[in-house]
């Protein structure tokens, strides 16, 4: 391998990478190769992107879960500025770990990316006063194709951390903040969405 260390089937679900740059650093700065196609092709990880995104998001901020249906796409995220706990769903009905979830802390800090391949919902929240997101797609956004899991399904039982609250019977936010007592903010979509048992299946 060259300048980025993966690794694979993280949290025991197929397909799930977790990749680390090598950071070269002196009283200068720094500098590191986020995205390098020999060595991703080297892990076995041949995606084409075809999208980049750009996302900003305050603290207790929780986007997700989402994905796409007939379109899914493959994303490969880091944070850029700030901290936020990453998390997958494994949607893919013919996967063994279906209904799994994993997740990760990003970070300016620890420069860690997540590469999330099709079939799986995809979220964050932020744990930072701010963080800046930034994630390539291996297929265009289509707003249309939407498709989103409940962030609080207790079928999944996701461990959001620093997370307070009590599961009300439903996505809505209201009642849960971090230890802190930042309010959870979710949009009105992500509030709207169902649990596993109702939700699309890859």
């Amino acid at each position: 391998m060259g300048q980025i260390k993966v690794k694979k089937n993280v949290g025991g679900i197929e397909g799930l990478c977790i990749i680390e740059p090598t950071v070269h650093g002196d009283s200068r700065g720094y500098f590191m190769e986020t995205y390098n196609k020999n060595d991703m092709a080297e892990a076995g990880l041949t995606m084409e992107f075809v999208q980049d995104n750009q996302s900003s998001s305050s603290k207790g901020v929780l986007r997700g879960l989402h994905f796409q249906k007939q379109h899914p796409q493959g994303k490969l995220v880091r944070v850029i500025k700030g901290t936020v706990f990453d998390v997958v769903v494994d949607l893919r009905s013919h996967s063994e770990t279906y209904g799994k979830w994993f997740g990760e802390i990003l970070s300016a800090e620890n420069n860690k990316q997540f590469y999330i391949p099709e079939g799986f919902a995809h979220g964050f929240l932020v744990l930072s006063d701010t963080a800046e997101f930034c994630y390539k797609c291996t297929d265009f956004y289509r707003p249309g194709d939407e498709g989103g899991l409940a962030w609080n399904d207790p079928k999944i039982d996701i461990k959001w951390p620093k997370l307070v609250g009590e599961y009300p019977g439903s996505p809505i936010g209201e009642g849960y903040h971090l230890e802190d007592g930042t309010p959870l903010t979710l949009s009105d979509k992500d509030q709207k969405w169902l649990g596993i048992k109702e939700t699309f299946k890859f």
